[in-house]
């Protein structure tokens, strides 16, 4: 795989959750504030509700961002819509769960989105199919990449669905994995194996570190060659990258 975003220098900035640093993670205010900040790529989670659609939230219940509890894949959508996603970010109550389909109508040309998928349901074939259904009809899978902690249930998704790349995210595998489009190693790996993003780039997989807070950090990455940096707040990232 090759990651290239036409007129935009590496390292890309990949917005975690949006700007979770200054809004509620995972929400529409998010992942606005990071692209009027300049972000290059918006990451966010992916979970199934109980009636099948996929929403944007981290974890399997409700119950840290929201005032509701309860387990996502148990709830309909409209049940999770009755909540408030605010996450303790006063102004912010009237912030809802966002539906995929919501935070891609937010997302203008040119960047990506990177679905990190949370949920066994994507090992089902017609949950993929439904999800390339939903990025071929936003125009979104040219420039959508899988993600998981699980590279089955992107794999899963790939079956039904070849033309969209995958990432394999790690906590703890010092090499890179084989069939995995793109990479994000947690960062101390880098150091404990300095040449990773190398091994990784003779493969032709890009390199994007697991490091919300990477910016006491970005020399090194940019000594090693890293094609994009996470982080909880892309604003200060950007700028401390001179791009601001």
């Amino acid at each position: 795989m090759r990651l290239e975003i036409p007129g935009r220098p590496k390292p890309y900035v990949m917005g975690h959750r949006g700007n979770m640093a200054h809004r509620p993670e995972n929400t529409l205010a998010s992942f606005r504030l990071a692209i009027e900040q300049g972000v290059d790529l918006i990451e966010t989670d992916l979970h199934v509700t109980a009636d099948g659609e996929f929403v944007c939230i981290h974890d399997s219940t409700v119950d840290r961002t929201t005032n509701g509890s309860g387990a996502v894949g148990e709830m309909t959508l409209a049940e999770i819509k009755r909540l408030n996603a605010w996450n303790g970010f006063a102004g912010y109550e009237n912030e809802r769960v966002p539906t995929l389909a919501e935070a891609i109508e937010v997302l203008p040309p040119g960047i990506i989105l990177a679905l990190e998928l949370k949920d066994d349901a994507f090992l089902k074939p017609e949950v993929g199919r439904r999800l390339a259904a939903l990025l071929d009809e936003t125009g979104m899978t040219e420039r959508t990449v899988l993600l998981s902690f699980k590279l089955e249930r992107v794999h899963a998704v790939q079956r039904v669905a070849p033309g969209i790349p995958g990432g394999f995210i790690t906590l703890k595998r010092l090499t890179p994995m084989p069939g995995a489009d793109l990479l994000g190693p947690f960062w101390p790996i880098l150091f404990a194996n300095p040449l990773y993003v190398r091994m990784a780039h003779r493969r032709g997989q890009p390199v994007c570190p697991l490091d919300p807070h990477p910016d006491s950090r970005l020399w090194y990455y940019r000594l090693l060659g890293c094609d994009a940096v996470l982080t909880n707040d892309p604003g200060a990232t950007i700028r401390a990258l001179g791009r601001g």
